[in-house]
């Protein structure tokens, strides 16, 4: 498997990670059927959506993927009156990343960064590594530091 930026920015920082590969269709698919894909436990697999604040600067939430992100609890956890979801046509240019190749890894700037606390009861979360087709496995503690991630309660 070729490395990606998300990849390389673990290796840079020291951070141990497993790289997952898995047959990408055409198009993004859903964390459940990542999950299927790999043969993994769906509750592991986490989701990178990508927000912008009503204060104009951009957030980053991963929750499972599986979960609705609570725009609201995700609001409070950055400190801005509200937050909207990203078109999908702003997503490239921003992060520098595709509709279900989002990583919260190596995005064309740092962006604040939430995970869901859910993760702190696993061992092992798998993210985007940056690409269709790309996931990577890591202890949730390393995502939060790699991510420069805050801890909160972003589900319904």
């Amino acid at each position: 498997m070729d490395k990606t930026n998300a990849m390389r920015m673990l290796e840079r920082e020291g951070i141990p990670y497993e790289a997952l590969e898995y047959p990408c269709p055409e198009g993004p698919l859903d964390a459940p059927s990542v999950a299927a894909l790999l043969g993994e436990d769906p509750a592991h697999v986490f989701k990178t959506l990508v927000l912008m604040g009503s204060d104009g600067v951009p957030a980053v939430c991963v929750i499972p993927g599986s979960a609705e992100l609570d725009l609201k609890r995700a609001a409070a956890a950055f400190g801005v009156k509200a937050l909207r979801m990203l078109h999908v046509d702003e997503l490239r240019p921003l992060t520098g990343y595709v509709r279900g190749g989002c990583s919260p890894l190596a995005m064309k700037k740092r962006y604040r960064t939430a995970l869901d606390e859910s993760a702190l009861a696993l061992d092992r979360v798998l993210v985007s590594g940056g690409r269709l087709g790309a996931q990577v496995r890591l202890r949730p503690a390393d995502l939060a530091k790699a991510s420069g991630a805050l801890w909160a309660r972003l589900t319904m």
